[in-house]
């Protein structure tokens, strides 16, 4: 399906959305990584300019609802380092395995999410690039390979293979030419797409890889990694569920006084990275406490929503008040994903969507 609009309005830092609570501005975070110093900056940023508190999006960035002064927002983004690049920075939309190079998977790629960062950056092509077009990197371990971004690479042995849509291309890539060839894929995105703003909106997606085919689609991981997670390395990193993607700023700060490496997963949770055992034990007492979860059986990873009322005028309740009615009444026994209206935003590709009508849900049936 192609959309009818021609102009992109996602937002960004700079290209703010303006919702019924104000301004929202979206800062992109390629792999999901995020130093303890520029989760400060946002939280303080929130704190003093917005709704004092972080929403986690399910492709690991971070928004900030309810801006007063979005100038000062941009400013405080960039003094910490998270907007490189003006021309560029909606269309850095980078997902990776959160645990790579710390946990299992076939290959670290780290280096790779941040040599396509780069090379996103360098291409004056791709600063036309829709705001939605995002990239996936998979370790091997399929953790991002199922959650159907526009382009990307699963690691095989010895290679890659390059997917589109979250289907293999049956294209495989050596490890030097990853990189390039998303680029290359993007690029021609760009030339091709006419009006569509996502790769399953072509009538063809294999025009952007001649001689490619559509075949295996993934299996989507529904879960992050919950709780203590023992690193290769002997350290420990922590998997921080986020009820429904809401982080407030003063959680946020105690997430940053630990001074650890942090990574923001498609699955709107935190890790905790490279911690010793006792720094580990002490910080899931001050956190737990605090509203995030390490309990691989809690039922909040089994109910997410869109913003609702009354942060969205196109909502028809407030559907996050709903959502918690829900896991606080033990009734999320399935997967759920609550919506105020048709469009069903930030829906994940497995369960139920259950639609608000005004005076109650709907079971929306999917495509």
């Amino acid at each position: 399906m192609q959309r009818s609009r021609h102009t992109d309005a996602c937002p960004g830092a700079l290209q703010v959305h303006q919702a019924a609570d104000g301004a929202l501005a979206r800062v992109r975070l390629p792999g999901g990584t995020i130093s303890a110093a520029q989760l400060a900056a946002l939280a303080a940023a929130s704190s003093r300019f917005g709704s004092g508190t972080l929403e986690l999006t399910a492709r690991g960035n971070v928004q900030i609802r309810g801006i007063t002064d979005t100038a000062a927002v941009a400013e405080a983004v960039a003094e910490a380092g998270l907007l490189p690049s003006a021309t560029h920075e909606r269309v850095r939309n980078v997902v990776a395995s959160a645990l790579s190079g710390r946990v299992g998977g076939a290959a670290d790629v780290r280096g790779w999410v941040s040599e396509l960062d780069a090379a996103i950056q360098a291409q004056p092509a791709l600063a036309s690039l829709p705001g939605r077009f995002w990239f996936s990197i998979d370790d091997g371990r399929g953790d991002v390979s199922g959650l159907g971004a526009d382009v990307g690479v699963h690691v095989l042995e010895g290679g890659a293979a390059l997917l589109l849509a979250g289907r293999d291309t049956g294209v495989r890539l050596e490890a030097g030419e990853v990189v390039d060839r998303l680029v290359a894929v993007a690029v021609r995105f760009v030339e091709t797409r006419g009006k569509a703003w996502r790769v399953v909106e072509l009538a063809d997606p294999r025009v952007l890889v001649p001689g490619s085919g559509l075949g295996l689609r993934h299996t989507p991981v529904t879960t992050p990694p919950v709780g203590w997670i023992s690193q290769d390395d002997g350290r420990v990193a922590l998997g921080a569920v986020v009820p429904l993607g809401v982080l407030a700023a003063r959680v946020a700060e105690y997430l940053a006084a630990i001074g650890a490496p942090l990574v923001v997963t498609p699955w709107r949770s935190v890790l905790i990275c490279d911690l010793d055992e006792a720094v580990a034990d002490a910080a899931l007492r001050v956190l737990a406490p605090l509203g995030l979860v390490f309990d691989e059986a809690s039922l909040w990873l089994l109910v997410s929503a869109c913003t609702g009322s009354p942060g969205c005028a196109h909502s028809a309740a407030d559907v996050r008040a709903d959502a918690a009615a829900a896991v606080q009444a033990g009734e999320a026994d399935i997967r759920r994903h609550f919506v105020g209206c048709e469009r069903a935003c930030g829906s994940p590709p497995v369960g139920q969507v259950l639609v608000a009508t005004g005076d109650g849900y709907r079971l929306q049936t999917r495509p």
